[in-house]
């Protein structure tokens, strides 16, 4: 079947324009920043994370000796960690300070003494 080369032409614009759209998009959309967390043994590496006041991040979690926890309770998050796996956790905090996280599943004889600080600065 062949196209009429004014409807070939009206195809090959419509394509185009949706073709910019979607690039304009993603060009527009900002990435967030991934910060890689070990959990191992019994701290967190690193044991102090930096973000700003409404920055979209990504806590990307390893751990490679046993299962472990994390657990923010000042914003509501927590999560398992495998080892063998990634587990990801996606934050945008609202209010600045500094908060605590911990380990919040039994990793042997340090266990209490894990836990880390996000400090979300203005």
């Amino acid at each position: 079947m062949a196209l009429d080369p004014n409807r070939r032409a009206l195809m090959g614009a419509a394509g185009a324009l949706a073709l910019g759209s979607m690039l304009a998009f993603a060009q527009d959309k900002p990435t967030a920043r991934v910060i890689k967390v070990v959990a191992k043994k019994f701290e967190f590496v690193p044991g102090e994370i930096h973000v700003k006041k409404g920055e979209t991040v990504i806590l990307q979690f390893t751990a490679p000796e046993v299962p472990m926890g994390f657990n923010l309770a000042d914003f509501g998050i927590r999560t398992d960690i495998v080892p063998g796996k990634v587990t990801t956790l996606q934050l945008t905090p609202a209010r600045a300070g500094s908060f605590i996280f911990a380990c919040d599943v039994f990793c042997g004889s340090g266990h209490e003494d894990m836990s880390g600080t996000l400090v979300v600065s203005d």
